[in-house]
């Protein structure tokens, strides 16, 4: 029997090695081969040097079957994957005529004609198979090696993920038809999003949820928004409908032990929650930042049919500004302190007077580094929501993190109150 295919990702970029930019691409990889049944066994990251792109190339075709490299497509000088590829296989480089036509009929649609550097996107290993980019500029290519088939993709997640749906996905099923290569049962992976935990509290609710020999990996990863719970099969099993049933089984019984903390299922994200929420109930909010610079706008306006529920956000940074555009009341402010459960709360009903609007929500914080004193340290946070009931919300919130981190939980922390209101399920 042909055993069943294994993968491997390699990406490429020393922006990845140095904290300027994390690998995001390599989960979103994972998932669809998993639905292939195709096991991604090895994660690879590699900057922007021809020799290491190489050796990463060498090293992954003795262990992988599928090797999807993404980055260094693109026309400046550290872009050397077409070159790495090039040299490690064997193929040598060439100009090709569908990728040129592909990149020019794309440069034309932004009014651009390609310079020199650009040109250099056209170049493609001898007997490859371009993969046209139906969103941006440069194109992929694949080629099969030692029996193993290296797939070259763009970095840039948008243009990635379009190519891996479009020409990708396609050509992995081809293949693997026409190489009688051994599907496994799809890798079926499972996510659930939780706040207001920390991963260790996670972990002691879900102790014991895994029984014994049971083909399902559970796994964790806390971040500022909290901590992702998964659940993956781990595939090529002989009773798949056994197994899936006992996936559903353990599904449910997660909803059930993180019921008060679990917010949102796959890929749905905070804002996305509460944006449905307040659409099917008819509401509109409005929102005051002081600490979080509008960072809560920001998110909740991300969301494509926002303006159906936000009517408004208001970043005020300043006392001044507090009371000259909410009307906090500057004794309020002078004798309980700008961060306090007090003005949170004044906030919140001075945005939702001002904005007409069902429901304010508001912020104010010490994000750090500095700031902070011995009764009001760095990471203090008060939410407040008011919804013109005459008794407003308020939430006190100790977090730890640098400045970014600290801003990310108070607007997690903000929306989470928000969606727990909405569902009748926030304290007074």
């Amino acid at each position: 029997m042909v055993p069943p295919l294994d993968a491997e990702t390699i990406a490429i970029g020393t922006e990845l090695l140095i904290g300027g930019r994390s690998d995001s691409n390599s989960l979103f990889l994972a998932d669809e081969l998993g639905k292939l049944g195709i096991a991604v066994r090895f994660k690879s990251v590699v900057g922007d040097e021809r020799r290491d792109i190489v050796t990463a190339i060498h090293t992954a075709v003795t262990r992988a079957q599928v090797i999807i490299m993404t980055g260094g497509l693109g026309p400046t000088v550290d872009d050397c994957t077409r070159e790495a590829v090039a040299r490690a296989t064997g193929h040598r480089l060439g100009r090709r005529k569908e990728a040129l036509e592909g990149m020019t009929a794309r440069l034309a649609q932004w009014g651009r004609i390609p310079n020199t550097a650009q040109l250099r996107q056209g170049m493609i290993p001898s007997g490859a198979t371009v993969l046209n980019n139906p969103v941006g500029s440069a194109p992929g290519f694949c080629l099969t090696w030692k029996k193993a088939l290296i797939i070259s993709l763009p970095g840039v997640p948008r243009e990635m993920e379009e190519m891996m749906r479009q020409e990708v996905l396609p050509l992995l099923r081809a293949e693997s038809g026409a190489a009688g290569w051994s599907p496994r049962e799809p890798i079926v992976r499972q996510v659930f999003h939780t706040f207001g935990l920390a991963e260790a509290d996670v972990d002691a609710k879900l102790k014991g949820l895994i029984p014994k020999g049971a083909p399902v990996d559970l796994g964790m990863l806390a971040s500022p928004m909290g901590v992702l719970v998964s659940l993956t099969t781990k595939g090529n099993q002989s009773t798949p409908e056994k197994n899936r049933d006992l996936l559903e089984e353990l599904t449910n019984d997660v909803r059930s032990r993180l019921s008060d903390w679990l917010f949102a299922e796959g890929r749905d994200t905070m804002e996305e929650v509460v944006g449905r929420e307040l659409s099917k109930q008819g509401l509109m909010l409005a929102v005051a930042e002081s600490c979080t610079g509008g960072l809560i706008g920001h998110r909740l306006t991300q969301v494509a049919g926002s303006s159906a529920y936000v009517d408004r956000g208001a970043v005020c940074y300043s006392n001044r500004a507090k009371t000259e555009m909410l009307g906090v009341p500057a004794e309020l402010i002078a004798h309980n302190g700008a961060v306090s459960k007090e003005v949170a709360a004044a906030m919140a009903c001075g945005i939702r007077q001002r904005a007409n609007v069902s429901v304010g929500l508001s912020v104010t914080g010490i994000a750090g580094p500095g700031g902070g004193t011995e009764t009001k340290p760095v990471g203090l946070v008060y939410i407040g929501l008011d919804d013109g009931t005459g008794q407003p919300i308020t939430q006190e919130f100790r977090f730890h993190g640098d400045r970014n981190v600290i801003k990310q939980r108070s607007s997690q922390a903000a929306l989470d109150l928000l969606r727990r209101w909405l569902l009748g399920k926030a304290s007074r």
